[in-house]
């Protein structure tokens, strides 16, 4: 089953998506947020080729581990976008995703624009693989 994750970002949703054995990830890219449904249409056309079968949304909480405004938000739209895309969707802690990205991304050389949607996919590639790593611990 092919596992996508979201990175919610103010301005940018990023995707990355798990092959079918789940043991290999890929950023897909960033959308603009444009807000409520249109978020979800756009979310859903960018997974339309793959066989999603669980949604990984990351959590954004405080350095202390506390949730604040963004964490809040980010559960309100993981339970929306499970009614929405009638699909599991699960949160994980997404602290210190975005600069990972960013580290991933030094000395690529892509213009500030590029940059930032790439940093948006790779945190989501980044959340996907927290998650998929503490499911696999888990078994």
């Amino acid at each position: 089953m092919t596992i996508a994750a979201l990175d919610l970002g103010r301005r940018l949703i990023g995707l990355a998506v798990s092959d079918d054995s789940e043991s290999h990830v890929f950023p897909l890219g960033a959308i603009e947020r444009r807000g409520g449904r249109a978020d979800f249409q756009e979310i859903v056309r960018c997974l339309h080729d793959y066989r999603v079968g669980r949604i990984v949304v990351g959590l954004p909480l405080n350095m202390d581990g506390t949730e604040g405004a963004p964490a809040r938000s980010a559960r309100a739209f993981a339970e929306r976008l499970s009614k929405e895309l009638k699909l599991p969707v699960e949160l994980f802690d997404e602290r210190l995703t975005s600069f990972e990205a960013e580290d991933r991304l030094k000395g690529t050389g892509i213009g500030r624009k590029a940059k930032r949607a790439a940093i948006d996919a790779i945190a989501a590639a980044v959340i996907l693989e927290g998650w998929l790593a503490a499911r696999e611990g888990g078994r």
